[in-house]
């Protein structure tokens, strides 16, 4: 058995492999080549924290395997992320457990892969301009992974915690690209495409405020419950998601799907935009979402190519099992 220790993985694995494993697993998954088992999440009464597991297996890329962990809020305070998270992958032709790999950052590069691959298949051809909502510690990520899909020549952001707003804009110094802070009027209004990325339990964008053609993706709902869109905006434009299971479940079609706005059969799986069997965006004056749920498959192929990396370099731990 190998472990790979999350304090390895950061000169292993880059955004870059990262896409490349999510949009093929996204692929995968509809051509029905690999599938999620049911997600468990839960509010454990302590900590205030989340806890679940998130498993599959990918029959293509023959990985097997779970994550388990979950969302602890009071990590902050301790010098700690938010999100903690472990990955276990099995051999599918015996089941013994081929590697233990730290999560954390995996979580962050795999959740900012799949807004790029949405943002490279269904953005505006022309989008110039990067919203940003949420400024939590993910949001870093999630800049840097679609400022790579478009050429952009500004970002605006805005954040419940104005005072968390110097991360935007330093990840935005850093990619060369000029920040501003903004009230969620402006940036619904010129943003050609905005990533979300937070914890809400209420909606913050609203159907009002996104003129225009644009691309949401929204990557904060994961939990039942959860919501960072007006589900009138889902009605209004085209759906697509990483699983539909999950998307009207857990993730942010829950709301509209709930509410009769929209049913199962209007979302589409990203896969089948990547396969080319589903139209994706038909004009750049039309609003397309991107409900991102976060699938345990996801994790499982950006681990897995850890491993395999670590193996390579010889970094890799290997222990007797």
């Amino acid at each position: 058995m190998y472990i790979v220790p999350e304090t390895a993985i950061a000169d292993l694995i880059d955004a870059e492999q990262s896409f490349d494993a999510v949009e093929a697993v996204f692929g995968a998954m509809a051509r029905g080549d690999a599938y999620n088992f049911p997600v468990i999440r839960e509010a454990i009464g302590h900590a205030d924290a989340l806890y679940g597991f998130k498993s599959g297996f990918d029959r293509a890329g023959l990985a097997l395997g779970l994550k388990s962990g979950g969302y602890w809020p009071g990590n902050a305070d301790k010098g700690l992320t938010n999100h903690q998270s472990t990955v276990m992958l099995f051999d599918p032709d015996t089941g013994r457990l081929r590697a233990v790999v730290g999560g954390n950052l995996l979580t962050a590069l795999r959740t900012a892969a799949a807004s790029a691959v949405s943002i490279r298949h269904l953005a505006p051809n022309g989008a110039k301009v990067l919203g940003m909502i949420g400024a939590g510690h993910q949001s870093a990520f999630q800049m840097r992974a679609a400022a790579g899909q478009r050429d952009f020549d500004r970002v605006i952001g805005w954040n419940y915690h104005p005072e968390m707003l110097d991360r935007l804009a330093d990840t935005a110094a850093e990619l060369g690209l000029p920040f501003e802070a903004v009230d969620l009027d402006r940036l619904g209004a010129e943003a050609d495409v905005i990533v979300s990325i937070t914890s809400s339990f209420d909606p913050i964008l609203m159907d009002g405020q996104v003129k225009g053609g644009c691309h949401i993706a929204c990557m904060g709902t994961d939990t039942k419950g959860k919501q960072e869109l007006d589900p009138a905006l889902l009605a209004r434009g085209r759906v697509f998601t990483d699983e539909v299971a999950q998307s009207i479940s857990i993730g942010e079609a829950q709301h509209a799907v709930a509410q009769g706005l929209i049913a199962e059969g209007d979302i589409t799986q990203i896969g089948a935009v990547i396969n080319g069997t589903a139209k994706g965006r038909g004009s750049d004056d039309e609003l397309t979402i991107f409900d991102g749920t976060g699938v345990g498959l996801q994790d499982l192929a950006v681990a897995a190519r850890v491993v395999d990396l670590a193996v390579e370099r010889g970094v890799a731990v290997e222990v007797d099992f």
